[in-house]
């Protein structure tokens, strides 16, 4: 299982961009609770509240990663639907038209380094610096090589399920 998949590793259920392997990932997301999940309820009812005012609006993105069996993940408060979709469409656009290495800037948070690896792949350094982390320092995730036909289809299933 390797590419930019619409769905995460992580059972999110909203929007998922997912780019990498399942041991080396980064991943935005805008998760969504059930309020009928199991879990959900005996969260919420832990909380004192309503499954459903547990679960929320569904509305807040969240970047996730994992290298080497290490994983870490942070909320993106404020973040529309519209910042990760342009991330994304901008991803699209340089893997269809590339030929060499690019980067794809998707602000403080997130930096995305291609680099062609082998016939019709690409490798990705992923740069993520968390919102609320003081040094600035970014982490690192390193990708082995995805197919590109793959990561088009997959960032077109993502950017459809924004629409």
């Amino acid at each position: 299982m390797e590419g930019v998949r619409p769905v995460s590793p992580v059972a999110v259920g909203g929007p998922a961009l997912f780019i990498g392997t399942d041991t080396d990932y980064v991943a935005l997301v805008r998760p969504e609770l059930d309020p009928a999940d199991p879990g959900v309820r005996l969260a919420a009812e832990e909380a004192g509240v309503a499954p459903e005012e547990f679960a929320g609006a569904g509305d807040t993105w969240a970047v996730l990663l994992e290298s080497d069996g290490e994983g870490d993940g942070f909320e993106l408060p404020g973040v529309r639907d519209a910042e990760p979709a342009d991330f994304a469409q901008r991803l699209r656009a340089e893997l269809a038209a590339a030929s060499g290495p690019f980067t794809v800037d998707g602000g403080a948070v997130l930096s995305l380094d291609a680099r062609p690896a082998g016939a019709d792949a690409y490798a990705f350094t992923a740069h993520v610096t968390p919102p609320d982390d003081e040094t600035g320092t970014p982490l690192t995730v390193e990708t082995g090589p995805l197919p590109v036909a793959g990561l088009l289809a997959d960032l077109d299933a993502f950017l459809g399920s924004l629409a």
